[in-house]
Parts: C-alpha cells; sequence; structure tokens
C-alpha cells in the first residue's frame, strides 16, 4: 500500500518541483546580479508556452527517433533516479537493497542521453557539446561513485532508507561536508549548469540544442529541468537526512530540503564560471578524484576506530 502511495506521489513531487526549479530559474540569476527579486510563476509559463508553439527546425539527415527519444531517456532517468527516494518512512517507490546502485546507473546512463541528443541532430555544434560532456561527464560520474560509498558506509548498505535512518544521530554532511560539496558538483554536472554546462554551453551557441527550437527544446528544458529536482531530492536524502526532522511529518520535510538544494544548485550555476574543458579534465583528475577517494578512506578509517 505504501509503495502504491510513493508511486502516486512521485509524479507529482517531479511536476512541483520542476514549477520551482522553472521559477528559481527567472528569480536568482537577477538576484545575484543584484537586481530586485522577481520570482513569478508567470515567466516559466510564457517560455513554456513560446517554446511550444514555434516552429521546430531540423538539419539534414538528422537521426530523429534518436532525436525524439533522448529528451524522453533522460527525463525517464530524471524519475527513474527519483523511485529509490523515501519520501517518508516506508514510503518508497523503489524500496531496493541497492537503491544506490539503481541511481549510479542513471547516472551513467545520463551520459548516454546527452550524448546521443547532440549526436542526432548531424550537425557540428550540437556534436561538439556531445562529445565535450562525455570527457567531463565519465569522470565526474567517478566522483559519484567515492562519495555515494562513503555516505552508505555508516549505514553498512546500499539501500537509499536505510542510509536516511543511519542519519537519525548525525547527518552524513556533517561527517562529510567534503563529499556534499562533491555530490553538489555532480548535480551540476547531471542538469549541465554552471561550471559543469559543456554540453549546451553559449561559446558552442547552445551545444547540443543549437539546432532545435519549439516543441523539442522545450522537452529538453523540461528533461534537464526534471533531472535538476531528482538530484536535489538525491542530495537532501543522502547529505541531509532526507525525511528526518522534528515536528514536522517526514515529507514536509523532504520537501523543504531538497528546495534548499535546488537553490543552492541554481545559485551555483549562476555564480561560479566554467573552465575550459582541459582545465576542467585537469581539476577533476588530479583534484576532485583523489580529495573523494581519500574522503572515502578518512570514513572508513573512522568507523573502524570509532564505530
Amino acid at each position: 500500500m505504501t509503495q502504491v502511495l510513493a508511486i502516486m506521489v512521485l509524479p507529482l513531487f517531479l511536476l512541483a518541483g520542476i514549477v520551482a526549479a522553472a521559477v528559481l530559474d527567472r528569480a536568482v540569476p537577477p538576484l545575484v546580479a543584484g537586481r530586485s527579486l522577481k520570482a513569478s510563476f508567470v515567466g516559466p509559463i510564457t517560455v513554456a508556452s513560446s517554446r511550444a508553439m514555434g516552429q521546430t527546425g531540423a538539419t539534414e539527415h538528422p537521426d530523429t527517433i534518436s532525436w525524439i527519444l533522448a529528451p524522453i531517456l533522460y527525463f525517464t532517468l530524471a524519475a527513474i533516479g527519483l523511485s529509490v527516494v523515501p519520501f517518508a518512512p516506508g514510503v518508497v517507490a523503489a524500496d531496493l537493497d541497492a537503491g544506490i546502485v539503481l541511481w549510479g546507473a542513471c547516472e551513467s546512463l545520463t551520459v548516454v542521453a546527452v550524448f546521443l541528443h547532440g549526436w542526432s541532430a548531424n550537425s557540428p555544434l550540437p556534436l561538439i557539446g556531445a562529445y565535450r560532456y562525455v570527457a567531463i561527464g565519465l569522470p565526474a560520474m567517478l566522483l559519484s561513485m567515492f562519495v555515494l560509498i562513503a555516505a552508505a558506509l555508516p549505514a553498512q548498505s546500499l539501500a537509499v532508507t536505510d542510509i536516511v535512518e543511519a542519519q537519525r544521530s548525525v547527518w552524513n554532511i556533517v561527517r562529510q561536508p567534503a563529499g556534499f560539496v562533491l555530490f553538489l558538483m555532480l548535480g551540476l554536472s547531471l542538469s549541465l549548469r554552471g561550471p559543469f554546462d559543456f554540453a549546451d554551453p553559449y561559446d558552442l551557441a547552445g551545444g547540443t540544442t543549437a539546432e532545435i527550437s519549439g516543441a523539442a527544446r522545450l522537452t529538453w528544458w523540461l528533461a534537464r529541468l526534471a533531472m535538476l529536482v531528482s538530484v536535489s531530492a538525491m542530495t537532501a536524502t543522502v547529505f541531509l537526512g532526507g525525511y528526518l526532522g522534528p515536528v514536522l511529518p517526514g515529507f514536509v520535510w523532504l520537501v523543504v530540503k531538497t528546495g534548499l538544494v535546488l537553490v543552492v544548485l541554481v545559485g551555483a550555476g549562476e555564480v561560479f564560471a566554467r573552465l575550459p574543458p582541459d582545465r576542467m579534465m585537469n581539476l577533476i583528475w588530479l583534484a576532485l578524484l583523489p580529495l573523494s577517494f581519500l574522503m572515502l578512506v578518512a570514513v572508513g578509517v573512522e568507523l573502524l576506530l570509532w564505530g
């Protein structure tokens, strides 16, 4: 019964999150630039309407089927990843013993979805954006592997629900602040934002989106927002205790924490500049990956010594 409830809640949670993320996308940039805050539901609706009614462009000899399937795959991966997040005690759509593994599979397949989107256009700029993302996205997924294993060690389980329950005494953000930051970086990579937006950057005229317009651009935009919501909920669950909290119902705590992570990710996407691809590769391989491995070792040693 609780699983059925979770399956019913999941699309509503994702839809509400997409709306909130779209509003934040319109509100945060002016705030970062020092202008007045304009948080409104009208702006995202206007953008969505104009894209839905716009003319859909095409290139010469595109892979049309893959072009259509790419945003569908991207959106589906966001929904599947969200399915392992418990909304309340016992309320989870996919209560798997290896929920972290399913999330990791969704992360990896995101690279496939983004590459497919750029490759299908049969055009230079989208293809360059796709290859850039593969080069940056794959090592970024390794960060997630070390970070999530470190988060799972205190629970001695790969089940997301067990990871939440293991945080009743102390949240993982306190145990592993570096892991929290690294996972936020992964979130920027998965949702194609800010310093990790190598797939759809302005210097490539939009990269994988350079040749799309109308409804095709709308569906890709919605898929990106869906992934942003999914990774925000996962961050709140793994590092901020998920549904744990005093007084308020667990679902409310999850919504509040997910909203806070959403704000942080949208803000980080506006504040931090994107490095050239070669410098980003050096940063990931020479600094971030060793840091994530050392953090994993440190967590393991701590548990061995103090339990």
